[in-house]
């Protein structure tokens, strides 16, 4: 695939208030044909909505309840969440999971919608996109009481070891890295060599963790190349070669992408 895929993003009016159209239409313009924005909570389907009506071919959304808005309503939210499956150009559920990063407080709400969120993909046959921080311990053994082969998808922003990234590449998940893997002394960029690319997909996260040089700005999705360029240096194959497999690997996994 001679294109670029951003397979996780925050293209939201609410963080581009002035230049949505300008930041999508650059990414564009650097080849990064297809984005998928993630969806957090109640709110984010209707900014994915507006994102995809502006750019219906380069602009995919998920549906899904991040495990930092759980809150007592958790409820009520999926209800309203799960109507959202039927919009137009969804092709996932996320971004979902567990993080435990800041405090445990609703650490059992966390577990219960993570699971609801995981019957839903496999009711509708649909990839993931997973947000684990601080919890793989946690997270992975929720995952393996579902059949091998009956989820797909990507362990977003990637932040655990080669043991976690092997059980990613044996279990039909792939990475996703981001812009971390730029930053001088990143552990990530060993997991890249030592995972290779047959298990990796691009991502931006934007707005948050811009690639070196940008880091500290406000991230966009017309930042992948500078990620894959990170990634061709440390393995040592060309640009496009990183842009060709990564792209292969997302078009699989997000398999509803036109």
């Amino acid at each position: 695939m001679s294109y670029f895929v951003d397979t996780h993003s925050h293209l939201y009016r609410e963080y581009y208030p002035d230049d949505l159209e300008s930041v999508i239409r650059r990414a564009v313009d650097a080849n990064v044909r297809k984005i998928i924005l993630a969806g957090v909570d109640q709110q984010t389907p209707a900014l994915i909505a507006e994102a995809a009506g502006l750019f219906p071919e380069n602009i995919y959304g998920l549906v899904g309840l991040h495990p930092s808005d759980v809150r007592e309503d958790y409820e009520t939210v999926l209800d309203e969440l799960k109507n959202h499956f039927e919009d137009r150009n969804i092709v996932g559920v996320g971004e979902i999971g567990l993080d435990y990063y800041h405090d445990r407080d609703f650490e059992k709400e966390q577990q219960i919608v993570f699971k609801r969120q995981l019957d839903w993909a496999c009711e509708m046959q649909l990839p993931l996109s997973l947000h684990i921080r601080n919890a793989y311990s946690e997270a992975i053994p929720i995952l393996n009481q579902y059949k091998t082969g009956s989820l797909t998808g990507v362990l977003h922003c990637f932040s655990g070891g080669i043991q976690e990234a092997e059980w990613a590449a044996q279990h039909g998940f792939a990475i996703g890295v981001g812009g971390i893997v730029t930053f001088k002394n990143s552990k990530l960029q060993e997991i890249v060599v030592k995972t290779g690319l047959d298990n990796i997909v691009l991502e931006t996260d934007a707005p948050y963790l811009a690639p070196t040089p940008h880091r500290g700005t406000t991230n966009e999705s017309g930042y992948i190349p500078l990620i894959a360029q990170k990634i061709a240096e440390l393995l040592g194959v060309p640009v496009r070669t990183v842009m060709e497999k990564t792209t292969e690997n997302a078009l699989r996994i997000f398999s509803k992408i036109k």
